[in-house]
């Protein structure tokens, strides 16, 4: 190849320069734009097997400061593979060297990292479900942004990025879930284009390779298990399209996916839009509505009537998937949503579906069905019957048999010290190098890119990497992280990067060295950019899922309590069941009907299987039966299931999934997980004839001992005349827990104080058992503490636990200042709770006992905690990380890091003792830490205890709006017609108690949603909780009903119009007559069958308008 131009020789030099910067600002000629990039590594190569630990050291990869020049780089090929790489490819290479091994980092070492799949990023909402809404509301009022809302269809995440890019589930690839997301997507085109079908889908993938895009698409098909009710059909939706290309991905506007869909005629999901405060007030008014009982075809039909605009889906939910809906997703859009929705619809109407009629050949079902040996067989078979467009060859399925398990942190390692060739790169490993040293919840799990076989060679390396994120707490600290750092780029969700690691002298590629020029239009487009569309970031952000409960009693009800039901019974079954509910806050009513159906399930089903507990993928041929037989017991039961019948048959065609995978296709771990089953949320009181439990989610030091002796021996007690026990868990030999489960077998009244630290989810378990087989209540303990991010204990709380620890003398648990490793052991206990911040954690305890009392450590003026404390701390949760990731839980005094820990021992003992003033300043005297807890464990055993707010949000099944009046009012109005009117008198007389009860819930109807519709209620939603103004006029009766004629005002200039003919309050109807039938007396009266009194001058009164 040409020597490189100048311009060429410029961007090299930048490299150069730049890498001697760790995150440092690259600055490209005079416009002064900034470029982080990261170092090189040192020449000592280290591998992660082979790290030192380092005090005050948060990441493990050392950083060369010296400046590297390069002269070359190295081929960054952008061609992909052969035709059939099967036939091409040299597979060899993988296991015909130790390449990684022998790969080692110089100066001359470079990285080329490209995005090959991507889905949004995850943006966690700080807000409560309330403010979300309010603040979209407020948004949408003002005119600045547009709500959209969407159908959420029942599959699998689902990404293709072309035949080239690749086909990936949420957390992998080359699978089962993969197989079917390519041959359904496949078969779209073939039901789309008919006879065109193989000319459309060579050019649909080229287009896809050409422009580096990828699709995401839900995947919704009977053959990988169920979910809330068998699809009819196999079929993907698309959700996402992107643009990956050199620089940040660009994601498409929902307008301009369905432009994108329609031209390659891709199905596209329903969507409606809501640009006003009328239409976004009713939209969540009409979720309120039916969020107990929607199904598709109610949801769509009160959707169509309050939006703007709607655009149906290309794949009827209904016809294709059924009436049980999962839910809706709604999110924060440009205020110009609307207006280029429209332009879209009007430029591009509903393509043709050309094979509609015509014989596709075997469907996904029936190859499945026809492959029953094993995985393998099935996804052959699959893949061979999708053509050549789409699954040219089956490299990542059966290339590389097995996943690099030992290599992941050796190429992460190597890809991190490398010398980024393009801003890209350089931002990836900004990207991975921050959640290594923030030690957030991921996988960096690397795989062979198969696609590249040819090209590998010892010194030009190529490989697949799936960033996992474990759980949500790692998008959240993230995002955290973004708020800090405004130019980092986003976490997504399903996120896969093509790198190729290589030397500079294997040659140099133009194409590679003109990225770098980019690299000033990539930092100008999206460094400062702190929104979309004059959006601020968090606005931009907003989302929110709202699921159905006739989807969510299924999946999260039956199928995910199946293992409770035959594992620990039908008491730890209604456990788990309730708290679900009270977690939702489902309606009192349908918690009852709930209640009677899931207890007729129990034994239904435990009466046909037994001991033998049906598998999650298939659990629908067990409860569809019985739900469609348990709908047709009654009107009110067929509402509360939704939809049932019709059952699609899977056994025969179930996909086989040889290996243990999550329902997006990520590996999962062979340990077994057992749900939670927690006590019912929020006890009112303490039966006198239950015991009490009170237990301890604490750390050594948290005084908990000493908070029990002072309970022992507190006069009186709690103010009843129960027995109070403690059992000391430093003084049992054996295990502790099933020790107290003896106490209170012998003393099941008794207040039992378990002196203990209860850490995790097991204990509470175990605890929650115990309440259930002891009749007790559960009440936790717990210092009070800001906590961190990711840990509900601060470091200047464990300072003070570790501190009071080094004070002791001769404790029974052999815990004190003799103890050599006692910081180690605290650490321990630490980390026990990581992974939950402190709302978090006290959110989960309220759920699960109902109480929650928190012990006063800390002072709340107190000043921030010394530098030197702090920085001793974390260089011990350093030093512990190191530790654990090698040795697990083996002894600190043993293993690779002895003499590092018996260093930071010391040094921990000397910081603490240095700053003992502090320490001792800082902390609430233990004086009126003991006495707030005896005073609210006596509220909690008196019944008086209210909980802490957890903050959910609780809708109901709302049925109809009305003004509520004030009942004290329209009492005063009748005693004066009674003075004035002796009929009236006499009418009223006898009455006076059902009228109270009547007044009590005095209203006046505006809209019923069984006479008027969903979509008539929710339309009052914008006026909620708005002040109407009414004028009662007339006052109508019989000896069978009573009620006052209403005429209803205005908010805001716009008058109320009540949907009811004639808007009256009922007073008072005789036994055996309904509150409906009021509505037929101004008819009775033009029969001459009631009696009437105007009401002259009518009186004014006033009431909120709400939703009953």
């Amino acid at each position: 190849m040409d020597a490189p131009s100048e311009s060429s020789d410029h961007s090299v030099s930048v490299v150069a320069e730049a890498v001697n910067n760790q995150f440092g600002a690259l600055s490209l000629g005079e416009r002064n734009t900034k470029v982080p990039v990261l170092p090189s590594q040192s020449a000592s190569n280290r591998s992660v097997q082979n790290l030192v630990w380092k005090p005050k050291s948060y990441g493990t990869v050392s950083r060369s400061s010296s400046a590297t020049e390069v002269g070359k780089t190295a081929t960054v090929s952008e061609t992909g593979s052969p035709g059939d790489s099967k036939v091409g490819l040299n597979l060899s290479n993988f296991c015909g060297g130790n390449f990684l091994e022998n790969f080692t980092v110089d100066k001359s070492t470079y990285c080329h990292a490209q995005i090959r799949a991507t889905f949004y990023p995850k943006f966690e909402n700080e807000k409560t479900d309330q403010e979300i809404r309010t603040r979209m509301i407020e948004l949408v009022s003002k005119g600045l942004a547009t709500l959209e809302v969407s159908q959420k269809h029942s599959g699998s995440l689902f990404m293709y990025a072309g035949h080239k890019g690749g086909a990936y589930a949420k957390n992998s690839f080359g699978n089962i879930y993969t197989a079917v997301g390519v041959f359904v997507l496949s078969r779209m085109f073939r039901e789309a284009w008919g006879t065109k079908a193989l000319e459309k889908e060579a050019e649909f993938n080229d287009f896809l390779e050409k422009n580096r895009m990828c699709i995401s698409m839900e995947l919704v098909t009977a053959v990988l298990g169920d979910h809330g009710q068998r699809p009819l059909d196999d079929y993907v939706v698309v959700t996402a399209v992107t643009e990956l290309g050199n620089g940040k991905p660009k994601f498409y506007s929902t307008s301009e996916i369905i432009e994108f869909c329609r031209k390659w005629r891709l199905p596209t999901n329903h969507v409606w839009l809501f640009s006003t405060r009328r239409s976004v007030t009713s939209f969540f008014a009409a979720f309120d509505v039916l969020c107990e009982e929607g199904i598709a075809t109610s949801v769509c039909k009160a959707l169509d009537e309050v939006a703007e605009i709607s655009v149906p889906g290309s794949k009827d939910h209904v016809k294709v998937q059924g009436e049980i809906l999962e839910g809706l997703v709604a999110r924060i859009v440009s205020s110009q949503s609307a207006r280029d929705m429209e332009n879209v619809l009007r430029d591009h109407p509903p393509p043709p579906c050309d094979g509609a009629n015509l014989d596709l050949g075997p469907s996904l079902r029936e190859i499945c069905a026809s492959h029953r040996s094993n995985e393998k067989q099935q996804m052959r078979a699959i893949l061979s019957s999708i053509g050549p467009s789409f699954c040219p060859s089956d490299l990542d399925w059966f290339g590389d048999e097995s996943h690099l398990k030992n290599a992941d942190k050796s190429v992460i390692t190597k890809f991190l010290q490398s010398q980024p060739v393009d801003y890209s790169t350089s931002k990836l490993q900004e990207m991975v190098c921050l959640m290594k040293e923030k030690r957030l919840p991921a996988a960096f799990k690397c795989y062979h890119n198969c696609h590249r076989a040819n090209d590998i060679s010892s010194d030009n390396l190529f490989y697949k990497l799936v960033v996992h994120v474990h759980n949500d707490s790692g998008f959240r600290r993230y995002q955290k992280e973004m708020r800090h750092t405004p130019s980092l780029w986003p976490l997504y969700r399903g996120f896969f990067v093509d790198i190729n690691l290589f030397k500079s002298n294997k040659g140099k590629d133009l194409m590679a060295l003109k990225s770098i020029d980019y690299a000033v239009k990539d930092a100008s487009e999206n460094d400062g950019q702190h929104g979309k569309d004059g959006l601020a970031d968090d606005d931009a952000n907003l989302m929110m899922k709202l699921k159905f409960l006739t989807y969510k009693l299924r999946t999260f009800l039956i199928r995910n309590g199946l293992s409770i039901l035959f594992k620990d019974g039908p008491a730890a079954y209604k456990t788990y069941y309730l708290r679900q509910m009270q977690i939702w806050g489902t309606s009192e009513g349908k918690q009852k009907e709930l209640c009677k159906m899931l207890d007729e399930w129990a034994t239904y089903i435990r009466r046909k299987c037994g001991n033998d507990q049906p598998s999650s993928s298939t659990y629908l041929s067990e409860a569809e039966p019985f739900l469609e037989q348990y709908a047709k017991q009654s009107p009110r039961n067929q509402i509360l299931i939704g939809s049932a019948g019709n059952l699609v048959r899977t056994e025969d065609f179930l996909a086989i999934v040889e290996g243990d995978l999550d329902k997006e296709g990520d590996i999962l771990k062979k340990e077994g997980v057992t749900p939670a089953t927690p006590e019912p949320a929020v006890k009112d009181a303490v039966h006198k004839d239950e015991g009490l439990i009170v237990f301890f989610p604490g750390i050594p030091g948290c005084a908990k001992s000493a908070l029990c002796k002072e309970l022992l021996n507190s006069p009186g007690g709690f103010r009843d005349d129960r027995p109070v026990h403690t059992l000391m868990g430093d003084l049992v030999k054996g295990k502790y827990w099933p020790k107290i489960a003896d106490e209170r077998r012998k003393n099941p009244q008794s207040i039992m104080l378990a002196d203990k630290n209860a850490p995790n989810e097991d204990v509470w378990r175990q605890i929650e058992d115990m309440c259930r087989r002891t009749r007790a209540s559960a009440v936790p303990i717990v210092t009070d503490s800001e906590g961190t991010d990711t840990n509900p204990y601060s470091l200047d709380a464990l300072a003070v636990f570790i501190f009071r620890v080094l004070q002791r003398v001769n404790h029974p648990g052999k815990l004190d200042k003799a103890s050599l490793n006692a910081g180690y052991v605290l650490l321990m206990f630490y980390h026990l709770y990581e992974g939950k911040n402190r709302k978090e954690f006290e959110s989960e305890l309220i759920e699960r006992f109902g109480s929650l009392v928190k012990m006063p450590l800390l002072k709340i003026d107190r000043t921030p905690i010394p530098e030197n404390v702090k920085e001793v701390l974390e260089e011990g949760i350093d030093l512990f990380n190191l530790h654990s990731r090698r040795h697990g839980r083996l002894e600190s005094t043993k293993g690779t890091y002895a003499a590092e820990w018996t260093k930071w021992e010391k040094q921990l003992r000397d910081t603490l003792l240095a700053n003992s003033e502090y320490l001792n300043s800082i902390q609430v005297p233990f004086e009126s830490a003991v006495h707030q807890v005896r005073e609210e464990l006596k509220r909690i055993a008196k019944g008086e205890y209210k909980p802490p707010s957890s903050e959910k949000t609780k809708h109901g099944s709302i049925v109809f709006a009305a003004i509520n009046l004030p009942a004290t009012q329209v009492h005063s109005l009748l005693e004066t017609l009674a003075a004035a009117y002796p009929t009236v008198k006499s009418f009223l007389e006898g009455k006076e108690k059902r009228i109270q009860e009547k007044l009590e819930r005095c209203h006046v109807t505006l809209a019923h949603k069984r006479s008027h519709g969903v979509a008539a209620v929710a339309s009052y939603g914008q006026h909620l909780n708005r002040e109407v103004p009414i004028e009662l006029t007339q006052l109508i009766y019989n000896d069978k009903m009573a009620a006052l004629t209403a005429h209803v005002g205005s908010v805001d200039g716009e008058t109320i119009i009540s949907k009811n003919e004639w808007p009256h309050v009922t007073l008072w109807t005789a036994e055996g007559v309904t509150a409906k039938e009021a509505n037929t007396l101004p008819q009775l009266y033009l029969e001459g069958k009631v009696s009437r009194l105007v009401i002259d001058p009518p009186v004014s009164i006033s009431g909120p308008l709400e939703f009953f």
